[in-house]
Order: C-alpha cells, then sequence, then structure tokens
C-alpha cells in the first residue's frame, strides 16, 4: 500500500478509533468494516472530513456458503453433468434470525479532490429481515443502489424515501440473489391458450449441475515426466 494511504489510513483510525475496524487487503486497497449503528455518522464524516464526496458503488453480499466448496469428492463419472455433491437445503423460515455476519452492504466511496478511494463493509447483524440505516441522505446516489440491495437480497434500508423493487419482474416472489435461493427459481412464465394471456406456474426444471468436474491424473501431470528447465 502507498505512503498516502498509509497516512489516511492514520487519520481515519485515529478519527473514529473503535467505531471502524481496518480490513486487511491483499491487494493494497484501503477497507474498513463499520457498526451498523455508527454507519450514518462515519459516512458523513468520511464526506465532510475527508473528502469522500462520491458514492460509486454500493451493493450486498450473502455469505451463507461463503467458503463451502461445491465438490466434495475425489472422483468423478463420465455420465452427464449432475456429478456435484448434494447440497442440504437451506432455506429459512421467515421467523428465523439470520447469522449476524450473514448479510454485509458493501460501499465503494471516490474523493475526487485527493484521487482517493476507500471501501466500507457493515454487517446487517441477525435480524430477520436483514435491515441498516440508508446513506441518501449522504450520498444522493444510494438511492438506485439500495433498492437494488433490497430486490436482490432483501436487505432494507432505514429511512430511504423509495424502497421498492428495481430490477425484478411485477410479483416477483423472494430475493434471487440470495445463496438459498434456486438457481432455477421457483416459477416459470409460459402462454396459456385457454385463459389467453401469459401466466405463471411452478418451474418444472430439474436442478441439476451444469458445469462438470474434471479430475486429471495422466502422464501430463506426473512430477517425474515434467520438463526441467535447463541449466
Amino acid at each position: 500500500m502507498t505512503d498516502f494511504y498509509e497516512t489516511l489510513a492514520a487519520r481515519i483510525d485515529g478519527r473514529f478509533d473503535a467505531q471502524v475496524e481496518r480490513i486487511p487487503s491483499r491487494c493494497g486497497e484501503l477497507s474498513y468494516e463499520v457498526r451498523k449503528e455508527n454507519l450514518v455518522e462515519v459516512a458523513t464524516a468520511l464526506r465532510d472530513e475527508f473528502q469522500f464526496e462520491q458514492l460509486m458503488d454500493l451493493c450486498g453480499i450473502d455469505y451463507l456458503t461463503y467458503g463451502i466448496d461445491e465438490w466434495t469428492t475425489e472422483s468423478a463419472t463420465a455420465r452427464g453433468f449432475s456429478r456435484a455433491v448434494e447440497r442440504e437445503s437451506v432455506v429459512m423460515d421467515e421467523s428465523d434470525q439470520f447469522d449476524p455476519k450473514r448479510f454485509a452492504v458493501v460501499y465503494h466511496l471516490l474523493s475526487i479532490r485527493n484521487n482517493a478511494r476507500l471501501r466500507m463493509r457493515v454487517y446487517t447483524g441477525g435480524d430477520n429481515p436483514p435491515m441498516v440505516a440508508s446513506v441518501v441522505d449522504v450520498w444522493n446516489s444510494a438511492n438506485w443502489f439500495e433498492r437494488e440491495a433490497f430486490d436482490l437480497y432483501g436487505i432494507l434500508f432505514d429511512g430511504h424515501p423509495d424502497l421498492r423493487r428495481i430490477l425484478t419482474d411485477y410479483g416477483f416472489i423472494g430475493y434471487p440473489f440470495r445463496k438459498d435461493f434456486p438457481l432455477i427459481g421457483t416459477v416459470e412464465v409460459l402462454y396459456d391458450a385457454e385463459k389467453g394471456r401469459v401466466a405463471y406456474q411452478p418451474v418444472s426444471i430439474e436442478p441439476r449441475t451444469l458445469v462438470p468436474k474434471v479430475i486429471r491424473d495422466d502422464n501430463r501431470y506426473r512430477e517425474e515426466l515434467k520438463e526441467r528447465p535447463h541449466g
């Protein structure tokens, strides 16, 4: 990380103390985790005191299956593509509490004056539905970004002036970017000749894994046969 960002990080650490926690970065980016109760205060200070005047992007994250490998076997067959291990259902009841670190909202900030970028991450906590404060009053560009995160992840933004779906179809049920939402969806659309209109019905597609697992074990991968560097 450059000296400029290290200096900026020191200023931020001194200004916010325990309100923020720096996240280690492997690519030299400045990232912070912010407590949800401090979000608006920290966001306002970053805009006014550190000149991060522009919110470039806001997105939701679902960590439900983070770190879990779909493939857990060491063998494969030649019979089609449905060779992944079946996952257990993780669909939750509406009354259940979430893992406090399942859902997060990430904010990408830009300081045009200082030519600097910063990332914030806020976990929504265990509440169901997940909720954080809206930052529309801090950065007006958050309006549609927050609507998108609500539409795709079901994350609510307290204080948003017009929180409604923005990408999915009318009457859509569920949140398609959640990890427990089925890849094939829940309904399909077709033209019903008897009704004379487009109609919805339960999806009839068979769920399967479409990406084959290929295990290569032949001479190309034997260490003793690999070409050695000369000299």
